[in-house]
């Protein structure tokens, strides 16, 4: 099962630039969040302090009663070993074959018989559909296989807490779509907590159990999926239903003038689009995380845009990971 992380007050800059600043939400443990934001907003910057790569000025960062800004390296080296990464061009070793490049951290970090390290990194290929690929070079797979062999390297050590630095980055709409899958359905078989930065606004409408925003150097917004996508919000609307018209422009934020003209000729924010359906394993079950569609928006007394929650709103390849290259 996945760890819960909460994070107080976290801020971080380089030199004077501010990337961003109290930033304060909890990571659910077993959950799968997303973070979004405009290009620029620190999302990846996030992750990397999470891990404990880099170092906030401010803030805490609490995983099973540690504080992660504080602990000595020493420390830091045993509590990393809760996460598994997946940056995004996979960082692959060009020269190792992909059964060596996934069986490293097992090499580097445990005394594992090489009998022990072959069962598990054959097992983590299995799961994410590379099952006789183990000779190939990074170099001569898609871009698709080598996410799936960086995920199957951050799994190799069972973390209880898995990052993924924008898995969808370079993948056409049908790959995007069978790797959303196979996120549902490892998150359903380990458990693990999983934080996701993307850009991907679809990714971030059907996979998650929570949604977070960054934006202008702070978080917007953090919370349950529908809370988002139920949200009045302009900056939280305008990104998760890519509009137009809103605070975002192409440099991050528009300028007054900009908005200022926007209301002047009258442009209003078109009406909020259905919530799909959160996306099931692809045996169809939900998983042990995974609310009732409408649920929050029941117990919050929140009316959903009309159409929300039709089982037609999303559609999902159900085939498994193999087939996707």
């Amino acid at each position: 099962m996945g760890v819960e992380i909460t994070v107080e007050g976290l801020t971080k800059s380089f030199g004077r630039q501010v990337i961003w600043q109290d930033v304060s939400l909890t990571l659910p443990a077993g959950e799968i969040s997303v973070m979004l934001g405009p290009s620029g907003t620190g999302k990846s910057v996030f992750l990397k302090t999470l891990v404990g790569l880099l170092k906030p000025e401010r803030g805490s960062i609490m995983i099973q009663g540690r504080d992660l800004v504080t602990l000595r390296e020493a420390d830091l080296y045993e509590v990393r070993k809760l996460f598994g990464v997946l940056f995004q061009d996979g960082a692959l070793f060009g020269s190792m074959s992909l059964y060596d490049n996934i069986a490293f951290p097992l090499r580097e970090h445990t005394k594992k018989s090489e009998s022990d390290v072959k069962k598990i990194v054959s097992e983590k290929m299995e799961m994410v559909g590379l099952t006789g690929s183990e000779s190939k070079l990074p170099g001569e797979i898609s871009g698709g296989m080598r996410k799936r062999a960086g995920l199957a390297r951050a799994l190799v050590l069972d973390p209880e807490i898995i990052l993924f630095d924008e898995p969808d980055s370079g993948l056409d709409p049908v790959r995007t779509a069978y790797l959303n899958q196979l996120i549902i359905d490892l998150n359903d078989a380990i458990q693990a907590t999983f934080l996701i930065v993307t850009h991907d606004v679809n990714t971030a409408r059907t996979v998650p159990d929570n949604i977070g925003l960054l934006y202008h150097r702070h978080l917007a917004m953090f919370g349950p999926r529908e809370m988002l996508l139920s949200s009045e919000e302009p900056v939280v609307r305008q990104f998760l239903n890519a509009q137009r018209q809103g605070p975002i422009g192409m440099a991050e934020e528009k300028d007054a003038d900009e908005l200022a003209q926007e209301e002047a000729e009258g442009h209003e924010m078109p009406p909020l689009p259905p919530i799909p359906l959160q996306l099931p394993t692809s045996a169809g079950n939900p998983r042990p995380t995974q609310r009732e569609p409408g649920a929050w928006c029941r117990e919050n007394g929140v009316t959903p845009p009309p159409g929300s929650f039709e089982s037609h709103s999303t559609a999902a390849p159900r085939t498994t990971p193999e087939l996707a290259s």
